[in-house]
């Protein structure tokens, strides 16, 4: 605890900014997983998209005023409905081995919103879905799925998504080790 005369080493306009940034990334994880747990049943249950998304508008409590992480997580898993062909062929592209039918469908899923994220996301950099991505599988998924889920996402990355690395710097790749060719 500080002394009255102490001086402050953080400003405290930072730490707001500090804590509205960790907030809002919160909130975009929440979002993810939802859109990852509708994008699923999608899947897995064979059904329509509009049909999950009003499942899930009547399972939100009847008193929440405030539906707007909801509903981005349902625009979010519509994204990827809409595109699903697309995203399907690059993901069966990076995991050669593995054709779509046979990867678990957690994995599957997974990769299929990080995917949408990095191409229709305007404002998320792959490197950003990727970790979100991994950390989902890691949640969700078997003891292999991170691994497995970040090296198909980072060849997508690099086959689809080269022009962020001459806008940002960064590089969007797999960590050092890890391949799409490991089993799920």
């Amino acid at each position: 605890m500080p002394t009255s005369g102490a001086a402050r080493s953080t400003p405290i306009s930072s730490n707001d900014e500090w804590r509205r940034e960790r907030v809002a990334a919160n909130r975009r994880r929440q979002i993810r997983e939802l859109a990852f747990r509708l994008l699923f049943q999608v899947d897995v249950g064979k059904l329509p998209m509009a049909d999950v998304a009003a499942s899930f508008r009547e399972a939100v409590p009847r008193d929440r005023t405030d539906t707007r992480l909801e509903e981005a997580a349902i625009r979010l898993a519509e994204m990827a409905v809409e595109h699903l062909g697309e995203v399907d062929e690059m993901i069966q592209g990076a995991a050669e081995k593995w054709p779509l039918e046979r990867l678990a469908a957690v994995d599957r899923n997974i990769m299929r919103l990080a995917v949408t994220e990095m191409l229709y996301g305007h404002d998320v950099p792959p490197s950003v879905a990727i970790n979100e991505a991994v950390e989902l599988a890691k949640k969700y998924g078997t003891e292999d799925s991170g691994r497995f889920v970040n090296g198909v996402l980072g060849a997508v990355a690099r086959t689809h998504c080269a022009s962020e690395e001459s806008t940002t710097g960064e590089k969007p790749e797999a960590t050092p080790g890890d391949s799409a060719g490991q089993a799920a």
